[in-house]
């Protein structure tokens, strides 16, 4: 299944996707529809996805573009 074209950027379909997230069931309460967080790579670092996020209750974890991952991935040795 794709969730986006083969010559689409994925984070034009970042917000799309988030409002298709079903609730959760079998939870105490009203059921969730939205994670606490997301966790994305630097294709993401934008402000105004960023300000959507939080508008949504959803806390951006994103790398920001030109700050070192510190993972060491890449690094030649």
């Amino acid at each position: 299944m794709s969730l986006t074209g083969g010559n689409r950027h994925d984070v034009t379909q970042l917000l799309p996707l988030l409002d298709k997230i079903p609730a959760v069931v079998g939870q105490v309460g009203g059921p969730r529809r939205r994670p606490d967080a997301l966790l994305a790579d630097r294709g993401y670092d934008h402000d105004i996805y960023r300000r959507q996020l939080g508008q949504r209750g959803i806390r951006p974890l994103i790398a920001r573009r030109g700050e070192p991952h510190g993972t060491g991935l890449g690094v030649g040795g």
